[in-house]
């Protein structure tokens, strides 16, 4: 083993589904990536390059309602960190939905108002039990699931206002925000929490993934970085650490959504 990969740290695990089993070619497509560039300029930095892969298609609205799917495979997705579940539903079409833990081959799932709120369903708020964990959460009324997508992850039901109308939902970011009780969301936390303890062990495998390097603004250049320059090692200097384009990097608000302000109940930094 080379001296980079002395502490990596790799998760073991086989994807499970049927024998000789082979996703289906119309979930997979061919998009062109230009990762971090708009018209060709760079508008996120450190982004790039990447491994060739093809792009599975998730289906993040659960729009077939009250119709049972069962779970054909578990398997690795390359654009995202939580494994996925190719779904078969009863009149024969095939989807992939993130991958829930617990989740097994051969489970069935469904969407809809009336389904019981176990792991895989997908229902409206209204109807989930308070202290239930959730991911996949809308946003609006019958578009995608926005919220709670990444390994591990969950939200937790709270509590109702108004019978139903509103349920307070409190987010990874530990943030407590109403949403109207009609939106859907997935029940069960995310798999592959495990995630956060892998350790790459080499730049290799980061150049894979599309992360470019990212260099310490205090080993810049002054005209690069208003943390460059100074003879010798120097800090990041007083009163605060700056961005690359001399704007306040840390404790400075940025959200400026004011006509949406009146759902969120405490913030995360609170």
């Amino acid at each position: 083993m080379s001296p980079g990969q002395r502490f990596r740290v790799s998760l073991v695990g086989e994807p499970q589904g049927e024998k000789k089993f082979r996703t289906p070619r119309a979930l997979k497509i061919s998009l062109s990536r230009n990762p971090g560039r708009s018209l060709g300029r760079v508008t996120v930095r450190h982004k790039g390059g990447g491994h060739k892969k093809l792009y599975r298609v998730i289906d993040f609205r659960r729009d077939k309602l009250n119709l049972p799917a069962r779970v054909a495979a578990l398997e690795y997705d390359p654009n995202r960190n939580v494994e996925i579940a190719l779904l078969y539903y009863l009149d024969g079409e095939k989807r992939f939905i993130l991958c829930p833990e617990s989740l097994k081959v051969g489970d069935v799932v469904e969407s809809g108002e009336e389904v019981a709120p176990k792991v895989g369903n997908s229902l409206p708020l209204k109807n989930i039990p308070v202290g239930t964990l959730v991911h996949n959460l809308e946003i609006n009324h019958f578009g995608p699931g926005g919220l709670v997508r990444s390994a591990g992850t969950a939200a937790q039901i709270m509590a109702y206002e108004d019978g139903g109308k509103l349920v307070q939902v409190k987010l990874p970011s530990g943030e407590v925000r109403r949403f109207h009780g009609f939106l859907y969301a997935t029940v069960g936390q995310l798999a592959n929490y495990s995630r956060r303890q892998v350790k790459l062990g080499k730049a290799g495998r980061s150049r894979h993934l599309g992360i470019r390097p990212t260099v310490r603004g205090v080993a810049q250049n002054p005209h690069s970085h208003p943390h460059g320059g100074g003879e010798g090692r120097s800090g990041i200097g007083m009163p605060t650490p700056k961005t690359p384009w001399g704007k306040i990097a840390m404790g400075k608000r940025t959200r400026r959504r004011e006509k949406t302000n009146k759902y969120i109940i405490s913030r995360r930094n609170q």
